[in-house]
């Protein structure tokens, strides 16, 4: 096809989900280099994030100009060789066991604290805030992790393992306001780091270890925002070693991103440039992978926080970019930009959810109570 006719069809399309090319709406897409056409028909989702960080086109309201994209269903209309190969390398290769369960660490959470300080607020804490009485970050946050204790039912002297445990935020809260002690371990060496630091002098412990390797007992296991990075080769494990690790009567929960979709519709510009080697789950892949060990006791929904969740974090990003070191160039700011927008989008159409799920090996006796 001519590049004039690659326009008349990208027109087509976008007219679709109300987007204008080279139109005056904040979610109408300027373009600034006519190679976008072929690079998008070609490449995908890929081809439209790379040429975004380019600086091939721009859009006033970025989030809403891809939650449009995303309402519309335009991305199945760009379904490429890369969107397969993603498909396929997600669904046939554990990219998630020995020494690759440890990359997602070194690519992404070890870009810099610097950065993740600037973006996350007073608390150091990477996934999506509970804002149902909550007005701005740091309470969302707050609420979140006070939200996962009293779920957990923890009580003073409770030992308990955070699973993916970050940079430490949890566990400090837990122990501090619950008298927990525990141990959190983490894939990240700079996470790990900065989480001894916090706890010092908290009955926590930090480990850089792969969850397979954990033979501890605990009263209370949880993660947060970590099982996305687990791998659908690898749910029937992370829960085994779960219920391994997990007291009889105890309980644990799971706050993870969850799919609408079917198994391994992975991305490739997020698996290419942001979470390499992820995957967010489907309901029915944790369904069987939790079958014969846990009663689910609670399975809580609230995906649509994460739109505001991500607002918060890319403003708070925006502000201090001038604070940021110049390793940090612009190319890296744009695809900084795109993920965030990216993200608010995939939430903000409710193309995924966030759930936390709440688990007791045998069925709490007389039934368990949600709070909320």
């Amino acid at each position: 096809m001519s590049k004039d006719d690659l326009k008349d069809r990208a027109t087509a399309l976008l007219e679709q989900a109300g987007i204008h090319l080279d139109g005056t709406a904040p979610t109408d897409l300027r373009v600034h280099d006519d190679r976008l056409y072929t690079r998008v028909f070609a490449h995908g989702s890929l081809g439209l994030g790379e040429a975004y960080m380019d600086g091939w086109w721009d859009a006033d309201d970025l989030p809403g100009l891809c939650t449009r994209l995303l309402t519309a269903g335009l991305d199945q209309e760009l379904k490429t060789l890369d969107t397969l190969l993603a498909h396929l390398k997600a669904r046939f290769i554990n990219l998630q066991r020995g020494e690759r369960a440890f990359e997602i660490g070194k690519a992404h959470y070890d870009l810099g604290n610097d950065l993740f300080h600037a973006m996350l607020g007073k608390r150091m804490v990477y996934s999506c805030g509970y804002w149902a009485r909550a007005d701005n970050l740091d309470d969302a946050q707050t609420a979140k992790l006070d939200l996962v204790c009293r779920k957990l039912q923890l009580k003073t002297g409770q030992r308990v393992l955070d699973i993916g445990c970050g940079w430490g935020e949890a566990l400090k809260y837990a122990a501090e306001h619950y008298g927990i002690e525990g141990v959190g371990i983490t894939v990240s060496q700079e996470q790990a780091d900065y989480a001894r630091e916090l706890c010092a002098g908290l009955p926590i412990e930090i480990r850089l270890q792969d969850y397979r390797d954990v033979n501890d007992k605990f009263d209370a296991v949880y993660s947060i925002g970590m099982f996305e990075h687990v791998g659908g080769k690898n749910y029937r494990t992370y829960f085994e070693t779960v219920r391994r690790c997990l007291q009889d009567d105890g309980l644990s929960l799971l706050h993870c991103i969850g799919s609408n979709s079917g198994p391994a519709q992975t991305d490739p510009w997020i698996e290419k440039y942001i979470f390499p080697n992820s995957m967010i789950p489907a309901a029915s892949q944790l369904a069987a992978a939790l079958e014969d060990l846990f009663v689910v006791e609670d399975w809580h929904n609230f995906g649509a926080d994460y739109d505001r969740t991500l607002t918060a974090w890319r403003a708070n990003v925006e502000a201090a970019w001038h604070t940021l070191p110049g390793s940090y160039d612009e190319r890296f700011r744009r695809m900084w930009r795109y993920y965030l927008a990216v993200s608010a989008a995939v939430f903000r159409s409710r193309r995924d959810q966030l759930w936390q799920i709440t688990l007791n090996p045998r069925g709490v006796p007389g039934g368990y109570r949600v709070p909320r």
